[in-house]
């Protein structure tokens, strides 16, 4: 059995789980997230518990029981606490700024990156090179993310690019000279 996928999801008193077949909603302080989970588990929920069960035991059921538990548990503490990701810029001239909905990076291109979040995700900057990514989706705060990083990933050499915060970038030794 997995062992994620056999832990149980405790959902905090401001949350609301509503199961209606394969389908999940969450409601909480911070927002309502639904989707719609394989056949092959189910979702019970008891006194201010949720487990996920999976139907039997083939191959595709084992698979997708702890992927299944663990979407669940994000969505429960999405709701409740959110989620968020930190950017680091580093190299010179290399900046962001945030208006409303709208990234602006300059990052050593001709000319400046302009990025639309989407519906539900905020985006702040502090001290003009560290980027924060709040919202209550998991998936979608981690993949506005990496399309950020994406923009200019970390060099090897001198380090430059955005970076997560925290990640460590190994260097590399750069070119000796003629001798």
């Amino acid at each position: 059995m997995s062992r994620i996928g056999k832990r149980p999801i405790t959902i905090p008193n401001k949350v609301t789980v509503n199961i209606d077949g394969s389908h999940v909603a969450v409601k909480g302080p911070k927002g309502e997230l639904q989707r719609t989970l394989p056949t092959l588990v189910i979702v019970e929920q008891d006194e201010g518990v949720l487990r996920v069960v999976r139907q039997d035991d083939s191959r595709t059921a084992r698979q997708r029981h702890g992927l299944c538990r663990t979407l669940v548990s994000n969505m429960v503490e999405g709701v409740s606490k959110g989620f968020e990701k930190r950017l680091e810029i580093q190299g010179v001239g290399y900046r962001a700024a945030a208006q409303g909905s709208k990234l602006t990076l300059n990052v050593g291109y001709s000319k400046p990156v302009e990025m639309d979040m989407p519906s539900g995700i905020g985006v702040a900057v502090e001290k003009n090179t560290e980027i924060t990514i709040t919202g209550i989706d998991k998936e979608i705060v981690g993949n506005v993310a990496a399309k950020i990083r994406a923009v200019r990933p970390p060099e090897p050499y001198k380090g430059k690019g955005i970076r997560y915060k925290g990640e460590v970038v190994r260097r590399k030794a750069g070119k000796t000279g003629k001798k």
